[in-house]
């Protein structure tokens, strides 16, 4: 209940605080390219339950039928004004709706696409007992994914062998220390990482 709680005083404050920025990034999308100004895509939430992700959207329009993954911070389906919203992370706050009407919380293992939760094993599926999150533990440590799959020469084999075990890690991590302080530790340390270029992986390994 409580989490609950901060999760729409939260959102809601945020909705209201960022709204000039929502209105900006609107506009600087919908000059840039043609297109939708928001993405949703189906990911996997609690208890399995399908729902529709919203983005702002930072590709082409039909850029993602060429691949789920994004290689690379200069990945050619990202638009010119996608790469900085990436890059800062404003192409995420359209999820402040999704944690609003309850299907996400402020801090969360991240939503998977179905793909990808298909090759969890029984163990790993704790992280759907839970709501996902717009950030977590892992947002934090791979917030430099698509730079690290773009290093190797079969990013989709990288993510699955490498990257996704990992990111389950620190799901699991989550769920044990999860508490509203927890909460508010990777909250900040969210806000942080965006403007360091070293890892904040000290911070999650203990």
């Amino acid at each position: 209940m409580l989490k609950r709680s901060f999760d729409i005083l939260s959102s809601g404050v945020g909705l209201l605080v960022i709204s000039p920025i929502l209105g900006m990034v609107s506009i600087a999308i919908a000059a840039s390219s043609k297109g939708g100004i928001f993405y949703r895509q189906s990911r996997v939430g609690l208890d399995g339950k399908i729902f529709n992700i919203l983005k702002f959207r930072t590709m082409y329009t039909g850029a993602d039928k060429q691949g789920l993954l994004t290689v690379g911070d200069r990945d050619p389906r990202v638009t010119p004004t996608g790469y900085y919203l990436r890059k800062f992370k404003l192409d995420e706050l359209p999820q402040l709706f999704n944690v609003f009407i309850g299907e996400m919380s402020m801090v969360g293992p991240r939503p998977e696409v179905s793909k990808y939760v298909d090759l969890y094993a029984a163990e790993d599926r704790i992280v759907l007992s839970i709501k996902p999150g717009i950030t977590d533990y892992a947002s934090i440590y791979f917030r430099n994914e698509n730079e690290i799959l773009k290093s190797s020469s079969d990013p989709e084999r990288k993510y699955i062998e490498d990257v996704l075990p990992r990111k389950l890690e620190l799901n699991k991590k989550y769920i044990a220390e999860m508490g509203i302080w927890t909460d508010i530790k990777i909250i900040f340390l969210t806000i942080t990482s965006i403007f360091k270029k070293d890892e904040d992986s000290e911070v999650l390994e203990r």
